[in-house]
């Protein structure tokens, strides 16, 4: 028998109210035992809890029997007070009582082992409670409510049909179909594939709207990075001084720019130096760029701004001139970071060029490929279609195998794999035993 677990479900710390989630076997007795009785399930009732004549508190309490619940099991909810000796009291009860604290996640991997949701949608979950801006809350939100699982389900059931084909072609080739069956077979694995690779082409934009797009601003020392991080982020986040080379590691802030995440890193300048610490800190400046967006900013007044940068440095995807406040004339972004002159144009150029980059060109509701692990697995079954389309016809037991690596494949992604339905789409169509 599984064990009864607990855990805060709301933030820690002091507040108004805390949330306490109870699931397994146990969980009634324990909802019971501090609230005198069960109340009706779903219907929110406030009692006093109270153990062993000892009073903890006065809360609102939920009773969620199983499998009608979150994971499945029978769960409990405690809406109590928010102070931390209130929940410790609570806390101590339920290990009297011989519940044992939840493990991270431990709920949601409850939820998936009984059913009650796919790895996509548990993963969404921990997406959305991450969520920092309101794209990633979008898309979060669209893989909970299944368009990722409903996708790559999509896939499978169709790798089945495709393999149930292949498999007709190896049982019934004395009937006349196998011929048909294995061409049917093939001409599905390579749609499917096909569409696979499509969604898998997507230059990483799912894994950047989730994890925040990268944009790296580079330029010689002096040019004012420092304080055009500071003026991004609306804060001190860089040190500034006239001192040349002062920056030597990369610092990162966190942006919401237009309801996107950017991770915008200030650098070290970029020259030669004979300076072991900056010299490091230019090739990590270097190195950072290699990911992402990258913004040069120079020194507009400079009669030659783009001396003493290397030939190796990467084409940026804006280049800014700064202290526009010294009366130069330049084509393209000009700004002062000395008056803030140009920085609500920059911010619009650069709202427009992370729209761009994290869009391109998908449609709103789209689900996107969000994390490595759900590429590593699609990146296995292309490698199996690929392999299988190239199978020859007298010999459909090697593109059946491949059709089935790939279902498998498919189905780590969702953790639904059932060869038994194969059997079912075989017994179905083809009518074995007639």
């Amino acid at each position: 028998m599984k064990s009864t677990i607990y855990a805060l479900a709301s933030a820690p710390g002091r507040a108004g109210v805390a949330v306490v989630r109870v699931s397994g076997p146990g969980a009634g007795d324990a909802l019971a035992a501090l609230a005198g009785g069960l109340p009706a399930p779903r219907r929110a009732v406030l009692r006093h809890l109270a153990w062993q004549g000892r009073a903890i508190d006065l809360g609102l309490l939920l009773w969620l029997p199983g499998p009608a619940s979150f994971t499945g099991e029978d769960c409990a909810e405690f809406h109590i007070h928010g102070g931390r000796a209130v929940r410790q009291a609570l806390f101590e009860v339920f290990e009297q009582l011989g519940l044992k604290p939840a493990e991270p996640g431990e709920f949601s991997r409850r939820a998936v082992e009984n059913g009650r949701l796919d790895l996509t949608r548990a993963e969404a979950i921990a997406d959305l409670v991450d969520a920092e801006t309101e794209a990633q809350r979008r898309a979060a939100l669209r893989q909970h409510d299944g368009a990722l699982a409903d996708l790559y389900e999509g896939w499978r059931a169709a790798l089945i049909v495709a393999l149930g084909r292949a498999e007709a072609a190896i049982d019934f080739s004395d009937d006349g179909v196998g011929d048909a069956e294995f061409a049917a077979a093939r001409d599905a694995a390579r749609k499917i594939l096909q569409q696979i690779q499509s969604h898998m082409d997507d230059a990483g934009r799912g894994e950047a709207l989730r994890e925040g797009l990268r944009l790296t601003i580079l330029g010689p020392p002096n040019a004012g990075k420092s304080s055009l991080i500071n003026a991004l982020a609306r804060r001190s986040v860089a040190i500034v001084t006239d001192i040349p080379g002062t920056t030597r590691d990369v610092v990162e802030a966190r942006l919401d720019l237009g309801g996107y995440l950017l991770l915008v890193a200030d650098t070290a300048g970029v020259r030669q130096t004979d300076d072991v610490i900056e010299a490091e800190g230019v090739r990590r400046a270097l190195d950072h760029a290699a990911g992402g967006m990258t913004l040069l900013l120079l020194d507009g007044s400079l009669e030659n701004p783009r001396a003493g940068l290397p030939a190796d440095l990467p084409e940026p995807d804006l280049t800014v001139w700064n202290k526009s406040d010294l009366g130069f004339a330049r084509d393209g972004i000009c700004i002062s970071l000395k008056t803030g002159d140009g920085l609500p144009m920059l911010q619009d150029m650069l709202q427009q060029k992370v729209q761009q980059k994290l869009s391109g060109g998908l449609a709103e509701d789209a689900p996107a490929l969000t994390r490595p692990r759900h590429r590593g697995a699609l990146k296995d079954a292309t490698d199996a279609l690929t392999h299988g389309l190239a199978a020859p016809a007298e010999r459909p037991e090697l593109l059946a195998e491949d059709l089935r690596l790939a279902m498998r494949a498919i189905g780590r992604i969702t953790g639904r794999v059932d060869v038994e339905e194969v059997l079912d789409f075989v017994f179905r169509d083809f009518c074995i035993g007639k």
